[in-house]
């Protein structure tokens, strides 16, 4: 049974929380989260794969244990600038890059510009066309009652919010992503800043701009989706895999858009096919 270490890295003037599962000496994946998550949505999936490979899970800018910038950037370009930057300081040799929403925009956004880091792309739930009742729905979610009494409060309301997930397992993630306030209360740990001037138009005209890069992305892509996601729906898995190189898509039951959280098994199934036929080929880190 392993844990993660905790490490940090300084990309441009950004203090970012790395969670190293070892095996340093195996091919590497990085895991970006989506946002208002943290890297600690990756544990399960993490502890099953880590025996094979160095899993490395990211906290991005302004969540979880990572440094808030102090301009409240919190552009797709401008993360993806991160994880290149994570990759570059770590010296990971071609990792696969797995990214789910915000994380997966910001790797679509990596892997059209830098396709040469990489030895392949899983996007998690997410594509350039956004659907607005869909994601309506989560932000309303995170930006109401930021402040509760306690972490069963915020559990209770992630369930209703959520009726797949374990109530166990998501108050251990939870744990993760709360803070204590001076007040005793409790609050998320991620920057507020990130959503208080939703602008839906405005994110629709950045996510819509990724087709621009869609087409560059040259290394082997797996696009997944939770068969019960409002997010990101058949036709858009079917238009985003048309416009690549070499990509298929596959989906998981019981899961809706937080595929990891609400069916990590069915996540792990359905890419451990595409780790090995692109990881184990590669051998250990050179």
């Amino acid at each position: 049974f392993r844990l993660p270490v905790e490490r940090h890295v300084v990309v441009g003037r950004m203090r970012l929380s790395v969670l190293d599962w070892g095996n340093n000496d195996a091919p590497p994946i990085v895991f970006v989260h989506g946002g208002s998550l943290t890297a600690h949505t990756w544990d399960l999936v993490s502890l099953s794969l880590c025996d094979s490979y160095r899993c490395l899970a990211l906290d991005l800018r302004g969540h979880g244990d990572s440094e808030w910038p102090p301009d409240a950037d919190y552009r797709i370009d401008t993360i993806a600038h991160d994880v290149i930057g994570l990759i570059e300081t770590m010296d990971l040799h071609r990792p696969v890059l797995v990214g789910m929403s915000l994380g997966g925009l910001a790797s679509i956004a990596l892997a059209g510009r830098r396709s040469d880091l990489l030895r392949g792309l899983v996007i998690v739930d997410v594509g350039p066309d956004v659907r607005r009742e869909g994601a309506a729905r989560i932000i309303d979610f995170v930006r109401n009652d930021q402040e509760l009494d306690s972490i069963d409060q915020f559990v209770d309301r992630a369930v209703q919010f959520n009726a797949r997930r374990d109530p166990a397992l998501l108050r251990r993630s939870l744990l993760h992503n709360l803070r204590r306030l001076p007040t005793g209360k409790y609050t998320w740990k991620w920057d507020p800043r990130r959503h208080r001037d939703s602008d839906f138009e405005r994110m629709r005209a950045e996510h819509a701009s990724l087709w621009e890069v869609v087409p560059n992305i040259s290394v082997p892509t797996l696009i997944v989706r939770g068969a019960d996601s409002a997010v990101f729906l058949r036709e858009d898995a079917d238009r985003l895999t048309a416009a690549l190189p070499d990509a298929s898509w596959v989906e998981v039951a019981n899961a809706g858009h937080t595929v990891q959280g609400d069916n990590a098994g069915g996540l792990l199934e359905a890419i451990s096919p595409f780790l090995q036929r692109h990881l184990e080929s590669a051998g250990g880190v050179p």
